[in-house]
């Protein structure tokens, strides 16, 4: 499967607020929040859904995947998403061993996995 998703009770910034927390108790940060909605609407286009993109990195992640395969590259930094849907927030992300089996690299593919069960356990903090 592609994403790894869920529904919270939380709202958008409640579950912003909980994501950054768990993020930082696994050494990532969250480099910048795209506002979806707001960016469209600045564009005069009328969207009214709440959609924010986090761009989450750890940085000693980013060293070994950068050192070990550049093209990892391409995936940096991880992305998660917060958006409402049908009256729930649901948080989700694609995941990383989907993104990095393109490259077919079986030690890219198992830093992927560490990686993706790690940020799993940040966004299921948030339920």
């Amino acid at each position: 499967m592609f994403d790894y998703t869920i529904e919270t009770d939380k709202s958008i910034s409640e579950a912003i607020a909980a994501l950054e927390e768990s993020l930082k108790k696994e050494q990532f940060g969250v480099l910048s929040t795209f506002d979806m909605k707001e960016k469209l609407n600045d564009k005069g286009l009328d969207f009214s859904i709440e959609f924010k993109v986090l761009e989450v990195c750890n940085p000693y992640e980013a060293y070994r995947v950068l050192s070990e395969n550049q093209m990892a590259g391409y995936f940096l930094p991880c992305k998660i998403v917060v958006f409402e849907d049908n009256g729930k927030t649901k948080i989700g992300m694609p995941r990383p061993t989907s993104l990095i089996s393109m490259l077919h690299d079986e030690k890219m593919q198992r830093l992927a996995a560490d990686i993706e069960k790690r940020l799993i356990l940040c966004i299921d903090y948030c339920k």
